[in-house]
């Protein structure tokens, strides 16, 4: 455990309810998320954060990576009401700093947010391409051409 800012930063999976991840996403709002489905890809995380005020679950950010080539950001979400408060950001920074040495450091952002993740020194890339399961979903809305 880690105190920042004055909430829990916890960087295993050991006490997370996956229900009420589950349920930050939709609220951040970042779609909809399967309880089981998140326990199995931060599980599967070589580097995680939930963030608490209290019990409370208020911040979340994962990196998928594989310790030397590529290390995948991800699944960044705050609730609502501490959205703004700078937790996104410390998420980002330590999840950054968790991927050094790794070839390339991927993020996969909500679009218009690109200028937030500027400042940390991602540059937006010309070569990217993606399945989705829902292919036409995320053409719809604009993740793929």
């Amino acid at each position: 455990m880690n105190n920042r800012n004055n909430f829990t930063w916890i960087s295993n999976t050991s006490t997370v309810i996956w229900q009420e991840l589950s349920d930050l996403y939709t609220m951040a709002p970042l779609g909809k998320k399967e309880p089981h489905d998140l326990e199995i890809v931060f599980n599967n995380s070589m580097f995680k954060y939930f963030v608490y005020d209290n019990e409370k679950l208020i911040g979340v950010g994962r990196a998928l990576a594989d310790g030397v080539d590529c290390s995948y950001i991800c699944d960044v979400a705050i609730h609502p009401e501490y959205q703004g408060r700078g937790i996104g950001k410390a998420i980002i920074e330590k999840l950054v700093k968790d991927s050094k040495g790794h070839t390339k450091i991927i993020l996969y952002a909500v679009s218009n947010k690109e200028p937030f993740y500027a400042k940390f020194g991602f540059a937006k890339m010309k070569t990217a391409m993606a399945i989705f399961k829902n292919q036409s979903w995320a053409r719809e809305i604009g993740l793929v051409e």
